[in-house]
Order: structure tokens, then C-alpha cells, then sequence
């Protein structure tokens, strides 16, 4: 009983540090879904070789999209035009941060570590949006399909069934299929089928969206479809951070991992076939660090954990090509590393400890507000998995019988 005691306290501490951070990034993605024009990314990615690179990285960190929610929207850049280098940096810098896993990193790690992660997304991203652009054409590339919208056929459950992955040529790809990739079923981790990816025109056939109008539908974004996809994985993640503060010794990590290069290729090969979003990532590193795991393996994780996982592999792959696929997978594995061995002497020269940081956080006292954040936080992830429940069973009683469900 002593030790379920003090796993659940280490539970509700990681959630009352995390919950007023993680609803404060909810509301600025969803002053984000509800503000930024849905086409603003499409239009800055299809001319120029180095700019629209730099753009895709730029426009992804923000967005609080998962690596699986991230396959429909990269999907529907390329068929607008954007290059295979801008969509790769897209694909990168897009899960490995965002607005709520920033908010969240300042709370359970430090502020250099908040500043550095951005920022090594930004440089992961464009490394690798470069290394693709510098590629040799190959003889039978498929250009991106045109703009227009997929025809009704290809939206299909028909359509996805006939079109299995890796069976259709390149040319053929169908960004409804990413959708369709994107969800649940394909083991990504993301709860509502297409990830919250898929942007509503901006502009009603009544006219131009009032304030209030947009800024209900972000919130109804953020605080709907974006807790349906990430709240569940940010839950799991506390409690797997719980277990790592109750059971792992700090001996462990000392002993079998150390601070150097060998604990970063670890934290590579832990992360990179795994599915953990950005949000969720962050109480893990918080975790592990507190354990003794230094700042540079820390990062390692929070950039290859939420990068890739083994199902978005497979589906760049189909859609960019297995060239392309194998500098996506290289690129974030060799310069996540690089960057982690740049933090650890960052934080050397500054003699900065983020062990230490974490440490004396969590044993501040949390308030009220900490205790009502998370509380609601809670409120919020049951509701939707209630929500996502019954949709299935819906679903899958309009399956079984045949009805039409809208």
C-alpha cells in the first residue's frame, strides 16, 4: 500500500505541475486553429528551393499537431505544391513541438530547455528539408497531384480498402488515404481518425467568419479534437513518468547509461519506432532527468520520441518516397544526437542542472489554480474518451446494420 501511495502522489504532483500549462497551450492552439487562415501555410511552400524549407519548419513549430496528425496536413502541402524538402521539414519540426509541449516544458523542466527545444526542432527540421531538396531527381518521380479536391470516390472506406499501403504508385496518393492512415487504427496513437488535421474553409457561404465564430471553432478545436487526440497520451505519459520517479533508481541511470553519447543513441533507439506525442514526451525526459539523465540525452528523446514513429515511417515512406524516408529517419537519429551533445556543453558552460531545476520545482507547493487546472484537465480527457467510445460503438453499429452514418 506504501508504494501504491506514493505512485499515486507522484501521479498528482506531475499533473498539478503540468494541467495549468498544458490548458494554457490548449487555448493558444486554439486561438491559432481559429485565426490562422487555413490555406496561410500552403501558399508560402511551393516556390523557391532553401525558402520554403526554412517557411515549413518556421509554420511547424507552433502547430500542436502529433506525428501521426501531421501525415493529412503534410499530405495536403504536397498535393498544393510543396516541395519534398519543405514537406519533410513540415513533418519534422510540426510533432516534435508546439505551442502546448513548450508551455509544458517550461513546467517541468527549465527555461533553457524551453528556449533549446524550438529551437532544435527548427534546426532538425531544416537539416533535413535540405538534405531531401539535395537529392538527385529520380527518372520516374511523380509529381504532386493537383489542388483540387480528391474526387468523392478516393474518400471512400471503398477507396482505402482498394488502395492498401505501399500497393499504389506514388502518383496515385491520396491524401484522404493519410488520413485514414492517420488515425488510431494504424497504431499511431491518435484517437479522433484523422488527428484534427483537416481545416474547414475560413470563410463561410453565409460570408466572412465573425470574431466569435472563429474563435469558438478554435476553441471547440482545442478543447475537442485536440484532447480526443493527444489528452489520452499525455495521461499515459504522467503515469509512466510516475513510474520512472517511484521505481527507477537513480543508480540505474548513473550506472547503465551515463551522460554521454551512449545515453543519447539509447534514447534514439527508444524513440524513434515509439509513438509519444510532444506533449507527452515532455514528463518522461522530466523524469528521467530527475533520475540523472543529462540534459542532452533529454532532448534526444523529446526530438526523436515525437518525430516519428514506426507507422509514420511507413507512411512517408509511401508517400515521398523510400529515399526521402531514409534521410527522414537518418537525419533526425545523427543531428538530434549532435544536438544533444551541443546541450550538454551549453549547460556545462552555464553550470546550469536540470536535475536540479526539476528538483526544486516539484517541491514548490501548488495552489488552487493548480489544483482546479487539473482537475479540469481530467474532466476534459474523460469526456472525450467517453465521446470516442461511444462514436466507435455508433460506428460500429452502422456498420454492422448497414445504415448511414454522417
Amino acid at each position: 500500500m506504501d508504494i501504491i501511495t506514493t505512485y499515486l502522489a507522484a501521479v498528482w504532483d506531475i499533473l498539478l505541475e503540468a494541467s495549468p500549462y498544458v490548458l494554457f497551450g490548449f487555448f493558444v492552439a486554439g486561438l491559432l486553429k481559429g485565426f490562422l487562415p487555413a490555406d496561410f501555410v500552403a501558399r508560402h511552400l511551393g516556390k523557391g528551393k532553401r525558402a520554403p524549407v526554412f517557411k515549413a519548419a518556421l509554420f511547424g513549430i507552433p502547430l500542436p499537431l502529433c506525428s501521426c496528425g501531421v501525415i493529412p496536413a503534410a499530405a495536403g502541402l504536397r498535393t498544393q505544391g510543396a516541395s519534398k524538402g519543405a514537406t519533410t521539414s513540415f513533418l519534422i519540426s510540426t510533432p516534435e513541438t508546439g505551442v502546448d509541449s513548450i508551455a509544458v516544458t517550461y513546467a517541468l523542466l527549465d527555461p533553457i530547455m524551453t528556449v533549446l527545444r524550438p529551437l532544435a526542432a527548427f534546426i532538425s527540421a531544416i537539416t533535413a528539408g535540405l538534405l531531401v531538396d539535395a537529392l538527385p531527381a529520380e527518372r520516374d518521380e511523380a509529381k504532386p497531384a493537383p489542388s483540387a479536391a480528391p474526387s468523392a470516390d478516393a474518400t471512400t472506406p471503398a477507396a482505402h480498402s482498394a488502395k492498401p499501403l505501399g500497393t499504389a504508385p506514388l502518383q496515385a496518393f491520396d491524401p484522404a488515404q493519410a488520413v485514414h492512415m492517420g488515425g488510431h487504427d494504424h497504431g499511431c496513437g491518435c484517437s479522433s481518425g484523422s488527428c484534427s488535421t483537416s481545416a474547414p474553409s475560413d470563410t463561410p457561404a453565409d460570408g466572412p467568419a465573425s470574431f466569435m465564430d472563429r474563435f469558438r471553432k478554435g476553441m471547440q478545436f482545442a478543447f475537442g479534437e485536440l484532447i480526443a487526440d493527444i489528452g489520452k497520451w499525455l495521461i499515459i505519459g504522467i503515469f509512466i513518468a510516475a513510474l520512472i520517479t517511484t521505481f527507477l533508481p537513480i543508480s540505474f541511470i548513473e550506472e547503465y547509461v551515463g551522460d554521454g553519447l551512449f545515453g543519447m543513441i539509447l534514447m534514439v533507439v527508444v524513440g524513434v519506432p515509439m509513438y509519444v506525442c510532444a506533449t507527452a514526451s515532455t514528463p518522461i525526459a522530466a523524469a528521467l532527468a530527475l533520475k540523472g539523465l543529462s540534459p542532452g540525452a533529454a532532448l534526444v528523446f523529446l526530438l526523436a520520441g515525437p518525430a516519428t514513429n514506426a507507422a509514420t515511417i511507413t507512411v512517408v515512406s509511401r508517400m515521398l518516397g523510400k529515399r526521402v524516408a531514409a534521410v527522414y529517419v537518418a537525419s533526425i537519429a545523427v543531428v538530434s544526437v549532435l544536438l544533444g551533445l551541443a546541450v550538454n556543453q551549453v549547460y556545462s558552460v552555464l553550470g546550469f542542472s536540470v536535475s536540479n531545476w526539476v528538483q526544486a520545482t516539484e517541491e514548490q507547493g501548488h495552489g488552487i489554480i493548480a489544483v482546479i487546472s487539473a482537475l479540469v484537465l481530467i474532466g476534459l480527457v474523460a469526456r472525450q474518451m467517453v465521446l470516442s467510445r461511444l462514436n466507435r460503438q455508433h460506428g460500429h453499429a452502422c456498420h454492422s446494420h448497414g445504415c448511414s452514418c454522417s
